[in-house]
């Protein structure tokens, strides 16, 4: 309901319940005025009952779009919400140990010992900060390019699971190029993270900024419009000097070209409106609600469909019905791309606008393969299923876990205790040029964790794992298969992994290759309870 009378009196500095009251405020003058033209012109003239219609269509509109931009003003806040970590656990992050005691304590390496494998690394406050902030953040983006099928230019209030996806790929893609752990496609046997990370300024935003406020306006007033911009400038490289420049120097330019595939826009590889038409192919629409099994399928199309030759080394594989088919995983490491012979795949050079990087593929036949697990942790979020997450999380070949709570994605990276740490979707900037050879990478990159208990983690959810090689892969599915084997709480392992192929299993016979593409295959002949995109046996 609309509210009347006149608009709020005082600065916005009330928090956002003054702000939504003010936006209410306008939006009841402007459908006010729109009515109180029609009623004149309909008792001018009673014949025009077709302008009262387009009134009304109008009205409709108006609505329409004044949700679009308060969703817009909603997550363009920040709020001061510090998370809070205990200096008597260990904090896991994607495989990687973090203690916050003094370095000289005894107990920090006992205590990392315990709670992950002994590859893992022990540090320091300073370092876990450094290594969260190099993670690529995805959110929330307004000023888009229209979005297929659509009038939509932001994705607010609906694309955070995509958004969480898009995070999930690209710590694959940072694992395939600059390495964790494990020797990179670079060849460098070090840790990346991102050099400008300790530089990164919280997001300390307590009221409502300015440039939301004029976006909220100008919203109102007219249809906004993406910046229009020339062809990219040429890439202006450096001659670095030393061995350690030339090194930094190449892992920027993987880094710089990793972001840009998420870019904004229709061209770019990995971005929203191309996951949004490989969506359309599945019955999703731009503004549909996406659940983690739809964006996993979603994310296998788009890196398989992915032209640019720095993609061609990598590809995914999302299980059925809770079962990794390893015959089918080996097959994917070692496969060509459809339609493209081997020869032609690993002759590609880097496109020459952007100097993208090469994949490994350019030297072999062998390609990574980014393995996507749909699951669901119970009825309801078990917490038998805790002990099996955290373990999930200690393994450096975790890509992490896309979920959250109900209607609302996160990407969760690793845990403390009982709580999850994750990185959140949930903020709206400003649409990012990511065609420029300089374009800022600062809201690329999160200087903020937060943590949520498990317990209010919704049970549907998507794993990832990055292989590098079916030598790899052998490695991948032996420790996992010791990690899935049932408590006597848990009673049913959180998925499987089968010799063979899924064509072995009959699973799709009968389907058209349309229904093939839905994360589940049900059996006619099975009774079975269905909840959002997730089969409960």
């Amino acid at each position: 309901m609309l509210l009347s009378g006149p608009p709020p009196q005082g600065p916005l500095g009330g928090g956002l319940t003054a702000t939504y009251i003010g936006a209410q405020w306008a939006l009841n003058q402007l459908v006010s005025g729109s009515q109180s033209c029609k009623a004149a012109g309909t008792e001018e003239d009673l014949d025009r009952r077709s302008s009262k219609n387009k009134g009304s269509d109008e009205v409709e509109t108006l609505k329409t779009k004044f949700v679009s931009v308060w969703h817009n003003v909603k997550y363009s806040w920040a709020l001061k919400s510090k998370t809070s970590f205990s200096r008597n656990s260990p904090v896991l992050l994607l495989g990687k140990c973090y203690h916050f005691k003094a370095e000289d304590d005894d107990s920090v390496a006992e205590a990392c010992s315990e709670a992950c494998d002994e590859d893992s690394v022990v540090g320091n406050v300073e370092a876990f900060r450094k290594d969260f902030t190099s993670r690529v953040w995805l959110t929330y983006r307004e000023e888009l390019p229209p979005l297929p099928g659509s009038t939509l230019t932001s994705d607010c209030g609906w694309g955070c699971m995509l958004r969480a996806g898009q995070m999930m790929l690209a710590q694959a893609l940072i694992l395939h190029f600059l390495g964790r752990d494990v020797v990179s496609l670079i060849n460098s046997s070090t840790d990346w993270t991102w050099s400008e990370a300790m530089a990164l300024q919280p997001l300390d935003t307590e009221t409502w900024t300015t440039s939301a406020a004029k976006r909220l306006v100008a919203s109102l007033q007219g249809p906004s419009r993406p910046p229009e911009h020339g062809p990219p400038p040429p890439l202006q490289t450096q001659a670095p000097g030393s061995a350690e420049e030339a090194d930094a120097h190449l892992k920027e330019m993987y880094h710089r070209s990793l972001v840009s595939w998420f870019g904004d826009s229709p061209s770019a590889q990995l971005g929203l409106h191309r996951l949004i038409r490989t969506g359309m192919t599945m019955g999703k629409q731009a503004g549909d609600w996406y659940g983690p099994a739809v964006v996993a399928h979603i994310l296998k199309k788009a890196v398989e469909e992915a032209m640019d030759p720095g993609l061609a080394g990598i590809t995914a594989y999302v299980s059925q019905d809770c079962t990794v088919y390893s015959a089918d995983v080996i097959d994917s490491h070692k496969a060509p791309r459809a339609g493209q012979p081997s020869a032609e795949r690993s002759e590609a050079p880097p496109t020459s606008q952007s100097d993208q990087p090469v994949s490994a593929s350019t030297l072999t036949d062998s390609r990574a393969v980014i393995i996507l697990i749909p699951v669901r942790l119970g009825g309801e979020t078990n917490p038998d299923y805790f002990n099996f997450a955290k373990s999930i999380l200690s393994l450096e070949y975790c890509i992490g876990i896309i979920g959250g709570k109900p209607k609302q994605a996160c990407y969760f990276v690793g845990f403390q205790d009982d709580s999850l740490i994750y990185m959140d979707p949930h903020y709206c900037q400003s649409f990012v040029d990511v065609s420029t050879s300089d374009f800022p990478l600062q809201s690329y990159h999160c200087p903020s964790p937060k943590k949520m208990p498990f317990s209010k983690m919704d049970p549907s959810c998507t794993i990832g794992f990055y292989s590098k090689s079916a030598q790899d892969y052998e490695r991948i599915s032996q420790e996992l298969s010791k990690v899935l084997q049932p408590s006597a709480k848990e009673k049913y392992p959180a998925f499987t992994f089968v010799q063979g192929h899924g064509r072995d299993y009959d699973l799709s016979a009968g389907l058209t290759p349309e229904k093939r593409e839905w994360p589940f295959i049900r059996d006619p002949r099975r009774t079975v309870t269905t909840t959002g995109d997730f089969v409960l046996l």
